[in-house]
Formats: C-alpha cells, sequence, structure tokens
C-alpha cells in the first residue's frame, strides 16, 4: 500500500485504521477507477475486451516492466524497460502494428 499511495498517506490509514470511501482511493491511487456497481461487470468486460485486442507478446511485456519497476531501482527498471522495447522490434506484432498505424486500420495480430 505503502507504493501506492505513499507513506503519509499509508501510515494514516494504517495507524488510525480510517477507512476511506471509492472516490478517495481512486484519488489516492490505490484504485486505478471507480465505477457505480451496477456498471461494475460491463466496464471489468470492456476492459478486458480492449486487453485482449492488443498484441499478447507486448502486453506481456508491458506488465513485466511494470512489474519490475516496484522492484528495481529507477535506473536498472529503465534498463530493463529498454530491452523489453527492443525485443518487440522482433516479433510479427510490432510490424503489423506498425503498418496497421500507417495504413490507419486495426491490427491484426498474431501474437508472435
Amino acid at each position: 500500500m505503502t507504493r501506492a499511495i505513499g507513506k503519509a498517506k499509508a501510515m494514516d490509514l494504517i495507524l488510525t485504521g480510517r477507512t476511506i470511501d471509492a472516490a478517495e482511493a481512486e484519488r489516492s491511487g490505490l484504485v486505478s477507477r471507480v465505477v457505480p456497481a451496477d456498471d461494475l461487470l460491463t466496464e471489468a468486460k470492456a476492459v478486458a475486451t480492449t486487453i485482449s485486442q492488443l498484441s499478447r507478446s507486448a502486453t506481456r511485456m508491458a506488465k513485466e516492466a511494470v512489474n519490475r519497476a516496484f522492484e528495481s531501482t529507477l535506473a536498472e527498471g529503465l534498463l530493463y524497460e529498454r530491452r523489453l522495447f527492443h525485443s518487440t522490434f522482433a516479433t510479427d506484432d510490432q510490424s503489423e502494428g506498425m503498418a496497421a498505424f500507417i495504413e490507419k486500420r486495426p491490427p491484426h495480430f498474431t501474437h508472435r
């Protein structure tokens, strides 16, 4: 929690036991978005659909980079991100993504 919301906010919540509402959790960076309960499943499916349309290899590498950032120094994290970025150029999906962008069409990823 401390990495997500900062030391001061984490101390406040942990030491006082104070609860926060969804809006404060979003403002604090504890959650990425807040939606009404009735819209939760629809929103979750929309996010899943968006992610599923991306290149799986690029998505995997992006997740690795974000997760690694929490486990390393800034310099190490940047080096790791650069290595992942360069490795995306060895994928078929990178070529397809660039071609689709230039041709102004949706990409058709093969996940290779």
